[in-house]
């Protein structure tokens, strides 16, 4: 037998944002103690009247609660529950102290007002016209959210989707959501394929409906192409969409016909004599016009004469060299040479090779011969290094080429190229296929290109291959660096790179050594493992060399999940390194004024890219807004965009390409086995400048240092440079 209780909401003491699981405080009149009640609450506030049904039990360990079996919520009636309900971050622009403000002008009248009369707002102290349009637009927002929030729940999804749907659908969320569900997984980040499959289903979408096939496939092909496949051939295609759909394959090669025809993919025949359907390769169509286009710039910018060759090139070397107080090693001087007789060049080599004293060179006759040149790299931190090195100002890639949100797009392309004689990319490595595409898109046509990075590190991050593509086409010419400078042989991160690279086990120095800048400790148990961890950041590696457990230390993870994982490494260490109580929970995330985070998509309205890392400076609950420093430019992101940063304590060794940190702690343990490549370890210890810790087994690292098979990734961009394929 159900019973009616109502009260007043006083506080929320737990909220699982994903079922919407509460337990609450309820002021209920006649009580004189708090009622706690426990279920489901969608969205009220502290201050909000809620009319609940259910039944009373009594918990072993907390006594009397009421359970939830349903409820609804009743606008507050009182001048101090609607000063509680507005001032419990409802509404965005409305904190306490405004909210009691409100009260004392409107009172009872309060939410009238802001209904129905919200110009009167402005005879507030504090509230002037943009203030106004703010809770205006809020409040209209709130009310439209929670339909949206009604409606989810309705076929029991999380309605912790739907302020994401509703900014990006406005008032048609609903009817977009009922007609097409999965526009949402190719709309909207954070919501998946299953996420948009789960609401379809409830919709009642059928399990072999066509919708659900194709948006199926558009969906494979995004997650293959995420773990770095530029296309996937037909046969494997299909297999793994007969698997994750669950339907025939009849269907599904319904479904590649009609997004072929709708330009949604393209479907290219193998080349050569390889014959039948299963080897076709299926782009998703960025990715062919990407490819295509890279081929062809780079075929027509190394079919060009290089202007440089009238120059005294001896002369000029000779002056460089003076300039720069150094001298060039044999393949440093062929590289400059190349830079000034080639219109296209890559220069690639490990740590302590000689690539910045090249790029100095190189920038030295160019602009000694009154030539533009311009410098990117794939990231902020790799920018800023390549900026200290070189003695001149560099940019992102994105920077570089403008990105407008206005226009949508980036402004520096084909029609309005760069204007540079030189362009030079540093990590190159870093570059994926859609981003290289963009570049070359806005190289003027009588410009050098010269791509610079190390090839043994991880491919990028996003679809591609394109550094080692190049390379191994032969058609662009390129040096290959070996030789280790003097002052890098000193260095035990270095020699150890090379080792490893080699396929040769690492020198080892003992912890008892004078300082190193390389060592091992010898660990199995991952508890342990993780313990040690957080003493080598907090303890051990501040206090013998001085990093500061924050700015100075990074750690790194071969793997996602695990004790030693990097999520579970991040929880840990916020716990020692951050002991701040300002502290906001969403989407079961903790983040902390003070906390390290990442960026983990690139948002070009925001300026901030996949990979970006930096402090949260402050925590607005009154504005909903999270205020995050990347390396002195202040980012704000509203509490419905936080899914686009996670604490970054510790990241994987993907997350990590094209930074250098003073200091990498990184376990090495042999349930990361699925992760253990000689890449993947290399490209980890290149991050530390000066210091790498390496925790875990030597048998662990053995299994790295001899699995040297890096993953495939489907590209055709070497066919397309040699001339096999079309571009």
């Amino acid at each position: 037998m159900l019973t009616e209780l109502q009260g007043q909401l006083e506080r929320i003491t737990y909220r699982n944002e994903e079922n919407h699981y509460t337990i609450a405080k309820l002021k209920v009149q006649g009580r004189r103690d708090l009622v706690t009640v426990v279920g489901s609450i969608l969205t009220a506030s502290p201050g909000e009247i809620l009319r609940l049904k259910g039944s009373w039990e009594h918990h072993q360990k907390y006594g009397e609660q009421f359970k939830i079996a349903s409820y609804e919520s009743v606008v507050p009636a009182t001048i101090k529950g609607i000063e509680r309900y507005l001032g419990s971050g409802l509404i965005k622009g409305i904190g306490p102290v405004m909210a009691k403000r409100l009260v004392d002008k409107f009172g009872e009248e309060t939410l009238a007002v802001i209904e129905t009369q919200a110009e009167r707002l402005q005879e507030v102290e504090g509230i002037g016209s943009k203030r106004i349009w703010m809770i205006k637009t809020a409040w209209e927002e709130q009310k439209e959210v929670r339909n949206v929030m009604l409606f989810l729940q309705g076929h029991e999804v999380s309605s912790s989707y739907a302020a994401k749907i509703y900014r990006q659908y406005g008032k048609e969320s609903i009817t977009i959501v009922r007609q097409n569900p999965y526009r949402l997984a190719q709309e909207i980040f954070g919501i998946g394929f299953l996420t948009a499959d789960k609401i379809a289903e409830k919709l009642g979408i059928p399990k072999d409906s066509p919708l659900r096939a194709e948006a199926g496939v558009l969906h494979v092909l995004g997650h293959l192409s995420s773990e770095g496949h530029v296309f996937y051939p037909q046969g494997p295609l299909v297999e793994e969409c007969e698997k994750i759909l669950g339907v025939g394959r009849d269907i599904i090669l319904r479904a590649v016909e009609k997004i072929a025809v709708e330009k949604k993919i393209v479907i290219e025949e193998p080349p050569g004599n390889a014959t039948g359907d299963e080897d076709r390769a299926v782009y998703l169509a960025e990715f062919l016009i990407s490819e295509e286009w890279i081929a062809r710039k780079l075929k027509e910018i190394a079919g060009h004469k290089a202007d440089m060759l009238q120059i005294g090139r001896d002369a000029a070397l000779q002056a460089a060299q003076k300039e720069l107080g150094v001298t060039l090693a044999l393949k440093q001087v062929q590289a400059v040479r190349d830079a000034l007789e080639k219109k296209a060049l890559v220069i690639t080599g490990g740590p302590g090779t000689g690539k910045t004293t090249i790029i100095r060179a190189i920038l030295k006759i160019y602009s000694g011969h009154g030539r533009k040149v311009m410098l990117a790299a794939p990231t902020g931190r790799a920018a800023k290094r390549l900026s200290e090195s070189a003695g001149r100002d560099a940019k992102t890639i994105h920077r570089l080429l403008e990105y407008s949100p206005k226009q949508g797009g980036f402004k520096r392309n084909a029609d309005l190229p760069l204007d540079a004689d030189l362009v030079v990319i540093d990590e190159s490595s870093m570059v994926d296929t859609i981003l290289m595409h963009h570049l070359l898109k806005a190289v003027p046509a009588n410009a050098a290109l010269i791509l610079v990075g190390d090839v043994d590190q991880l491919p990028s991050v996003g679809a591609g291959n394109v550094l080692r593509d190049i390379i191994d086409s032969g058609m662009i010419p390129t040096v290959k660096l070996d030789e280790i400078f003097r002052q890098s042989r000193e260095s035990l991160i270095v020699i150890n790179a090379h080792k490893i690279n080699r396929g040769d086990f690492p020198v080892i120095a003992s912890q008892k050594d004078a300082l190193q800048d390389f060592y091992f400790i010898d660990l199995e148990d991952p508890e342990e493992v993780c313990k040690m961890i957080l003493h080598m950041c907090r303890d051990k590696i501040p206090g013998k060399f001085g990093f500061h457990p924050v700015n100075d230390i990074q750690v790194l993870a071969p793997m996602h999940r695990g004790i030693v994982g990097a999520a579970n490494l991040n929880v840990e260490l916020q716990k020692h390194l951050n002991p701040s109580t300002d502290e906001l929970i969403r989407g079961g995330k903790s983040f902390r004024t003070g906390d390290k985070v990442m960026q983990i998509r690139n948002n070009y309205d925001k300026d901030v890219y996949n990979g970006d890392i930096g402090r949260i400076i402050s925590i607005d609950r009154e504005d909903q807004e999270v205020c995050v420093d990347y390396d002195g430019k202040a980012v704000a992101y509203d509490f419905t965009e936080l899914d686009e940063i996670v604490l970054a304590y510790a990241v994987s060794v993907h997350k990590a390409q094209g930074s250098e940190y003073p200091a990498v702690v990184m376990p090495v343990l042999t349930q990361h086995y699925m992760m253990l490549q000689r890449n993947l370890l290399y490209t980890a210890i290149t991050r530390g400048r000066k210091l790498v810790v390496l925790i875990g087994t030597k048998k662990a690292l053995a299994i790295a240092i001899r699995n040297n098979k890096p993953q495939l990734r489907y590209t055709r961009l070497k066919e397309r440079l040699m001339g096999a394929l079309p571009c």
